[in-house]
């Protein structure tokens, strides 16, 4: 009830869709048609001068409004890997190949070198997509914090507790791959292809196996600009040039708080993060990888931003808050 409830409310919230996507090449804005753009570049600049990212690109609707650092370069995107494979899930349940409501027990998922519990079996696709599995099993691709925050074996049953957890994320790359099948390769054929994207292809992404878990973590190497125009797929409510990519209900669905998380701020949706500053006025929903890999999408201001940092050359990363608060400065910025 509640999740059906946060559902209506982000459907009646949402902005109603318009539709305006890059061509062939991203194009700049002219800032003699919108003054406000100036400022809103320097703002950025002296953001990329100060937190040296690989590439930063802020856009509105189908054209760049500022930019620093190459924007074709492809990095690792850590965790924004995440809202991408919850795309293809959207395709995949609309095509009815997945059921939401199944269960691990159902669908034969397990682990190893440690199994899964009855109880654990109980989880369903569901609540791997809300990290609210109940299922804290070694898992690959962790970082230091999660490893640390993980909850005990058997703390909390499925649907009760909300946890960052890679295993469910992982698992999630496990069903599609049994129930659809290769996470990279319809990736590009699916959503990369349609897009226009201009870098990505299948060999772009590989499967990071542990010996923690059995379910690898399926990591992609993404462009800025490619990234751009997914957020803008998500700023459109799934179509394309006219064409309805990724249904529109779960665009709306998994990008809505269906979970509460540690910071008041943020909440979860399916795969994707949301952020609400009330003082500020801002409503928007993000991608978000370890270290400052970023996708933000303002619906209200037809903005999105990505940005991504290549960790072998910056190690400290960018913080994600420091990208929040310079995305909350632009869209204050934008009429």
């Amino acid at each position: 009830m509640l999740r059906l409830y946060a559902v209506l409310m982000g459907l009646l919230l949402s902005p109603s869709w318009s539709h305006a996507e890059p061509g062939a090449h991203w194009q700049a804005a002219n800032p003699a048609d919108k003054p406000w753009i100036a400022a809103i570049a320097r703002d950025v600049q002296q953001f990329a001068d100060e937190q040296k990212p690989t590439s930063i690109m802020v856009v509105r609707d189908d054209e760049i409004i500022a930019s620093s650092g190459d924007i074709a370069a492809k990095v690792n995107i850590r965790s924004e890997r995440k809202s991408l494979i919850s795309a293809l899930y959207g395709m995949a349940v609309e095509e009815g190949r997945i059921n939401l409501d199944s269960t691990l027990a159902e669908r034969a998922i397990d682990d190893r070198p440690d199994a899964l519990s009855p109880t654990e079996k109980t989880a369903t696709v569901r609540q791997l997509l809300m990290a609210r599995s109940g299922i804290y099993h070694l898992a690959a691709y962790e970082t230091p914090q999660m490893k640390e925050l993980r909850p005990a074996r058997g703390s909390h049953p499925p649907g009760s507790f909300w946890y960052y957890n890679n295993w469910d994320f992982n698992a999630l790359g496990t069903i599609y791959r049994q129930s659809v099948g290769n996470v990279f390769k319809n990736f590009e054929t699916q959503i990369a292809r349609p897009l226009g994207m201009e870098d990505y292809s299948a060999k772009d992404g590989h499967d990071q196996k542990e010996d923690s878990s059995s379910h690898p973590a399926y990591v992609f190497h993404m462009s800025a600009r490619d990234l751009a125009r997914f957020g803008v797929l998500y700023l459109n409510g799934g179509r394309w040039n006219g064409t309805q990519i990724v249904p529109a209900q779960w665009v709306t669905e998994s990008t809505t708080r269906l979970s509460d998380t540690e910071q008041p701020e943020r909440g979860y949706g399916y795969l994707w993060w949301t952020y609400t500053k009330a003082n500020g006025g801002l409503n928007a929903f993000f991608a978000n990888g370890y270290g400052g890999q970023l996708v933000v999408v303002v619906p209200s201001k037809r903005l999105v931003l990505v940005e991504l940092v290549d960790l072998d050359v910056n190690p400290h990363g960018v913080r994600t808050q420091r990208v929040l608060d310079l995305v909350s400065r632009i869209s204050a910025s934008v009429p």
